[in-house]
């Protein structure tokens, strides 16, 4: 069924994969000559290294004992604190929490852990809230891509990414195991265990286990405003979320290189609550429910030969299953749905860098993905996607001056079970050119162009009743100009300082949009919009410390303005998108003195108007929240334990991120862990 008239594709796949195996193939083979009954005899060698120079493309970062800190316990509450993110939020505890990066929409948002995509052929959206930072060493979010050139080809293949990067452990002399018990408990009935065991094995094999369970009710008060015009207070119904999530994963090192292997388990049941319409209160039951198994294995191989050469391969497999129910018996505001979907997906990749001189570096890039879509839905097509990405990069770097050039194709191949319901085959090449400039130790000027486009998801093309296979792929293009600024001051009162100011435009082509049909549950997807996008990303962040005291601070801000020139011929042309404030940001401070540390954060979102039609009626309220949290650290002997009381939304701010879907106010949350 698969064959024969897909001949040429395979052709493609075959020629293109070999092109950057082979190199590989003989790397390997190289390895071959070496002796291995004799032992050799190495020279002692000093590394002699500067400050890392500063990224050629924007980066965000937050790591360590800083990612830790903040009032955030999943990935989605800690991008808020990253300049240039809007974040939906359906729904408080248990909705859906998706990122919007600079306005170019969530479907151009990579999303990766340790290195390797986190796909969704069906929709394309990532729900960040799933992933714990229980476990998490660092996230980082780039705009346009990473500037390492040894990198899968799917890193070039999205606007903007997002790279989460799981714990690695790390032992003293003598330590062979590390044990880690958290439990978390505080408003909306929420329990929150976990574990974390962490063992070395050898000299050159570690391993982690990770294992975590929540509950919450989701039940909290709000306030809003009933059809007859006075306020009242409701409780958020329907918003329980039970879930576990376990990880497993094994690091290694060897010469010149190192490999992990993951193997990551996740499944939850969840209440929707729905939006919290003007009506009679109770009228609504919002009783949407979802169920997800979420499983993967992955694996990461890297190594350096000789200093010419350097190798990078990744493999994965992942099983995503969703069940989700709607009952009208139970929500007259929805019809009947019952449907469950299977996602299946393949990953390898393969990735070179040659350095062959000291300015001068090359990469040679093939990704193979293969995903599946199954559904229970009436004439679905049960659609196949092979993607095959090939990019090709370029670095040059003399003394000052740094320029690093990269081309991405992208091949996109369906194939579905009725027959010519197959969107076309899609192949294109997309671009991107980056360069800095270093003055003196403490500027970089930075600039980038970069060309991609997302492709249309399984839901787009093919959902039953609104699908459109003839759509085309929805373009972006980017352009950012910036500065960073990082000085060190000694024994001073503030002992480092780091800034980054960004100015950018984007265009987004091609924007694939749903315009409803015959009746209000059918609608049908369109290529209609474009999308102008204006702003101002800055960052500073402060280190201090005076009299034993030691505390650092966090500002970030933007400035955005996000147009629909659409339909030239409408009311509404040059309007601010929805959901895209004008002003928004977010500030943290900590400190920290003998075993005790407070932390503060703010964060703010400015005025915006939750539709294309910029009106009073649509206009949104500026909202803000106010977090703390107190920590008190003891050492028990081997024993380390830690207690913390947050208090989030201080001043009980009634709020919306999305509208019509309150948001929780003032709650608390208490810590509990022990370090072994």
């Amino acid at each position: 069924m698969y064959t024969g008239k897909y001949a040429g594709f395979w052709v493609k796949g075959v020629v293109s994969f070999a092109a950057v195996w082979f190199p590989a193939a003989a790397a390997l083979f190289a390895q071959a000559d070496v002796d291995t009954s004799k032992v050799y005899s190495l020279h002692e060698v000093v590394v002699v290294g500067q400050r890392p120079a500063a990224e050629i493309i924007p980066v965000q970062t937050l790591s360590g004992e800083a990612l830790q800190r903040l009032s955030a316990h999943s990935v989605a509450d800690a991008l808020r604190y990253f300049s240039g993110v809007q974040l939906k939020d359906y729904g408080g505890v248990g909705g859906l929490k998706t990122v919007n990066i600079r306005s170019l929409g969530t479907n151009h948002v990579g999303v990766f852990y340790d290195g390797i995509a986190i796909g969704n052929a069906q929709n394309g959206q990532v729900d960040m809230g799933r992933f714990s930072l229980d476990n998490m060493e660092a996230v980082s979010l780039y705009n346009g891509q990473k500037s390492a050139l040894l990198q899968p080809a799917h890193d070039y293949a999205s606007a903007s990414a997002i790279y989460m990067t799981m714990r690695r452990p790390a032992f003293g002399d003598g330590e062979k195991s590390h044990f880690r018990l958290t439990y978390k408990t505080g408003s909306f009935d929420a329990l929150n265990p976990s574990a974390l065991w962490e063992h070395k094995w050898s000299k050159h094999l570690s391993s982690s286990v990770n294992v975590e369970q929540l509950y919450t009710s989701g039940k909290y008060k709000f306030r809003y405003a009933k059809k007859d015009g006075y306020d009242t207070t409701e409780v958020r119904q329907n918003g329980d979320v039970t879930m576990w999530r376990a990880e497993a994963a094994l690091f290694g090192t060897l010469q010149h290189g190192e490999w992990r292997a993951k193997a990551y388990y996740y499944r939850s049941e969840r209440g929707y609550p729905g939006a919290a319409v003007r009506e009679v209160p109770g009228k609504f039951k919002h009783a949407d429910r979802q169920w997800d198994d979420n499983f993967f294995v992955q694996g990461s191989f890297r190594k350096s030969f000789s200093g010419v050469y350097s190798l990078l391969l990744n493999g994965k497999y992942a099983y995503d299953y969703l069940h989700y129910r709607s009952d009208p018996r139970l929500d007259v505001a929805t019809m009947y749905v019952d449907n469950q979907y299977r996602q299946q997906e393949a990953y390898f990749s393969s990735a070179h860098e040659f350095a062959f001189f000291d300015s001068w570096k090359a990469a040679l890039a093939s990704d193979f993905r293969f995903n599946t879509l199954d559904a229970d839905l009436q004439d679905f097509v049960s659609p196949n996607r092979y993607l095959l990405l090939t990019s090709a990069a370029t670095s040059l770097h003399f003394s000052a001056f740094h320029v690093q050039a990269s081309v991405l194709h992208t091949y996109v191949h369906d194939i579905t079970r009725v027959l010519n319901a197959a969107a076309g085959d899609k192949s294109a090449f997309t671009p991107a050119l980056a360069a800095s400039y270093q003055l003196g130790s403490d500027w970089h000027f930075r600039a980038f162009y970069k060309r991609i486009f997302r492709l249309p998801t399984f839901n787009d093309l093919y959902y039953t009743f609104i699908g459109n296979k003839s759509l085309q792929p929805e373009y972006t293009t980017q352009y950012n100009i910036g500065v960073t600024y990082a000085h060190s001051f000694g024994n001073a009162l503030l002992r480092r300082l780091d800034v980054q100011l960004d100015a950018y435009y984007n265009e987004v082509e091609n924007k694939i949009v749903a315009i409803p049909a015959d009746n209000q549950f059918r609608w049908t997807m369109i290529n209609l919009g474009y999308v102008e996008v204006r702003g101002v990303d800055a960052t500073v962040h402060g280190w201090w410390q005076a009299a034993g005291v030691q505390f650092d601070t966090r500002l970030a801000y933007t400035c955005q303005r996000a147009q629909d020139f659409t339909s030239p011929g409408s009311d509404w042309y040059g309007g601010q998108i929805p959901y895209i404030p004008w002003h928004s940001g977010s500030a943290v401070v900590g400190g920290s003195y003998r075993g005790w540390r407070l932390h503060y954060s703010f964060i703010y979102t400015g005025e915006r108007y939750e539709s294309t039609a910029n009106i009073p009626e649509n206009y949104a309220l500026p909202w803000y929240t106010h977090d703390m949290a107190v920590t008190r650290t003891f050492q028990l002997g081997a024993a380390r334990l830690q207690l913390t009381a947050e208090i989030n939304n201080l001043l009980n701010q009634a709020y919306e991120v999305v509208q019509c879907y309150p948001m929780p106010g003032r709650n608390y949350k208490l810590i509990i862990k022990v370090e072994l």
